[in-house]
Parts: C-alpha cells; structure tokens; sequence
C-alpha cells in the first residue's frame, strides 16, 4: 500500500514543505497550539536541533512530493532523558485518512532501538481524537492529563501527554 512512499532524513531545503504542512494543520485547532502560521526563518533552529543519529526529522514523499513529516525530539533537554523522546506527526490534508499515519507511528517504533529510545510520548490535545485514536492503536496510554492549559479561540483546552515504552 505505501510501496510509492519514501522516508529520508530532512535537508534545509524541505523546510518549506514541512512549514507548509505544519501550517495547514493550524486553522482546525486540533494538533498544535501555534494560532498563526510560522515562518520558515522561524523554525530553522528547530530543524537545526534535530539530527539522523539521535533526534531525527524525517520526511516523507510519495512520488518525489513531500506529504507528511515525523519528528523526534528531547524530552525536558536533560541527559537523564535522553532515552525518552517526543515524536510527532504530521501529514497534508490530501493525505490524511489514508493510513498514513498508521504507516508511520509503526515505523517511528520500529526505528526507536538504534535511536535508543525507550520511551515515547505524544503530546496531544484531549479534543484532538483521531491523533488520540491513532496513538491508542499502538498501545500509547494516557500518562498525563493537564486541563485547561490552552487557549484557543477562546476555548480553554486540556493536554494529554500519551506514553508508549519500547521493549
């Protein structure tokens, strides 16, 4: 099924794609707590911080077209967290409902032992049920729940950090 799609480690010149996606994800309020599109200029030391051998940043292409991007990052920048590690996903509009995402979370698991990552989390909003939906599949559990600590659009949103050790 996703024979056409390819994952590669991002290079500077995809971050206009992955800027482009993050920022379509922004008008629904559901997957991150940004109210304005952001700038590539913006998130370079974000891309800067990641890297193939330890925080990766992976896009992927179906085609050679730049559809979904996965990021891992610190958890809490401490070296006694350096085997935890939060991922994030996201995917374009016309690909979402695919089972992309599926696709992906799989392999982010699966990719975790070089990384040494045993332990992943998902920050996601409580309101935000197909990411909920997603993560549960692959047996994240709800390891915290903070309420209230968003605002958007005048709604006050509460967080959950979802959890998934890697064995």
């Amino acid at each position: 099924m996703f024979e056409n799609f390819t994952i590669r480690h991002a290079i500077l010149s995809d971050l206009p794609a992955i800027i482009d996606i993050y920022n379509s994800t922004i008008p629904s309020r559901l997957a991150t707590a940004d109210l304005e599109p952001v700038s590539i200029e913006s998130r370079v030391q974000w891309f800067n911080d990641h890297s193939p051998n330890f925080r990766p940043l992976w896009v992927v292409e179906n085609q050679g077209d730049t559809c979904a991007w996965v990021s891992f990052q610190s958890f809490y920048g401490r070296p006694a967290y350096n085997s935890t590690a939060e991922i994030s996903i996201y995917i374009r509009p016309d690909f979402r409902g695919r089972k992309l995402g599926k696709f992906l979370i799989q392999k982010a698991i699966e990719s975790c032992p070089s990384l040494e990552i045993k332990t992943l989390l998902g920050f996601i909003f409580a309101h935000n049920e197909p990411s909920i939906k997603l993560f549960s599949s692959y047996g994240f559990a709800t390891w915290a729940y903070l309420p209230k600590v968003a605002e958007l659009d005048g709604v006050e949103r509460d967080l959950l950090i979802l959890g998934k050790r890697i064995l």
